[in-house]
């Protein structure tokens, strides 16, 4: 008994790691994403993650939102602990210095949000702007200045990460995309990807994801966020190509829109004065990307951009589009979190 007594004692002396990085998670019932004709849950799971010693201190962090791309949630980001470990890691390393990482869930039931605001799919850009920011700078103590505030993410998240910064200069000051898609026209005209007939022969979207045509499911979703047509059902949208006399034609003035509301490309004309705002710019994408469209299309983008002398990096690695990403010296730990701890601003 007196050996339990005397271990038991010893063992109240040993360190705990008190300080130790956390995973934070709540809901926002968004109103933004609410009233959607198309199903869509306004309840928003979203995960922060908090560095070692935030508990413990009154410091405020610099915070870097990540947005995931298709077929994805937040939840899955952080579930097998890969992402949390990385990211343990890169800041013990001093590749980074502390910050807060949020994930928010952009899953929807059909591929994931396309990044927009459409009253059929759901106003992701009016959730970003007016719920998410707001409740993080509320809820944590952050450093809730665009010279500290990141936007982040990987194939149509680094679409939504160099979007936000084209349309929302003053909230966002900083820019990695990993492996942009959205970019801009690539060698094949979009028309001619999907198999129009699966889409117009439908009457759900389960019944074009089951025909296994990903074109054709990822064009349906896209033209639901970016050419909505409440009064067109049973998909909600207009297309590129609509049947006509028993044959398929294509629609000039959806395919215009398509380009001119989606496509980085035909924005950035636009919005290039509110991105030479922006303190610091990088995307990158993999050689070996199985639609060379992608590949394309941001070495156009990194040559428009120099065009309208916007300052940023671009880089075209050996690999494909997210395997190099959330590994150990990959293209996050070894890239993007050196790149950010150079540029942003983390203290008042």
């Amino acid at each position: 008994m007196k050996f339990i007594l005397v271990l038991i004692g010893l063992l109240s002396f040993i360190p705990t790691n008190a300080d130790a990085s956390e995973l934070d998670t709540f809901n926002i019932d968004s109103a933004s994403l609410k009233h959607t004709i198309l199903p869509l849950d306004s309840k928003r799971h979203v995960t922060v993650y908090l560095p070692d010693g935030y508990t413990q201190s009154d410091h405020k962090y610099p915070v870097i939102y990540y947005f995931h791309s298709f077929f994805w949630s937040d939840k899955q980001m952080f579930q097998d602990g890969v992402v949390k470990d990385l990211l343990d890691r890169s800041i013990k390393s001093g590749r980074i210095q502390p910050f807060i990482l949020v994930a928010a869930d952009f899953s929807d039931q059909r591929i994931g949000s396309f990044y927009g605001n459409s009253e059929v799919s759901g106003r992701w850009l009016d959730f970003i702007i007016q719920e998410l920011v707001p409740t993080i700078d509320e809820r944590y103590r952050t450093l809730p200045d665009r010279r500290s505030r990141v936007a982040a993410g990987e194939m149509i998240g680094g679409y939504a990460a160099i979007k936000l910064a084209m349309f929302y200069p003053q909230h966002f000051g900083h820019v990695y995309a990993l492996h942009p898609v959205g970019t801009g026209t690539g060698l094949s005209p979009m028309s001619e990807r999907p198999d129009w007939r699966i889409i117009h022969e439908a009457n759900s979207f389960d019944e074009i994801a089951e025909a296994g045509n990903i074109f054709s499911t990822v064009f349906t979703a896209m033209a639901q966020a970016y050419s909505p047509n409440p009064k067109k059902p049973p998909l909600f949208a207009d297309f590129m190509q609509e049947p006509m006399d028993g044959k398929l034609v294509k629609n000039q003035v959806v395919i215009q829109r398509l380009q001119q509301e989606f496509l980085l490309d035909h924005l950035l004309p636009e919005h290039a004065a509110n991105l030479q705002q922006v303190e610091s710019l990088m995307f990158d994408w993999g050689r070996y990307d199985q639609n060379f469209d992608h590949v394309h299309a941001n070495r156009a983008l990194t040559l428009l951009l120099d065009e309208y002398g916007i300052e940023h990096e671009a880089e075209e690695y050996r690999g494909n589009t997210y395997d190099q990403n959330w590994v150990v010296g990959g293209r996050v730990e070894g890239n993007m979190l050196p790149f950010l701890n150079r540029h942003l601003r983390f203290s008042e």
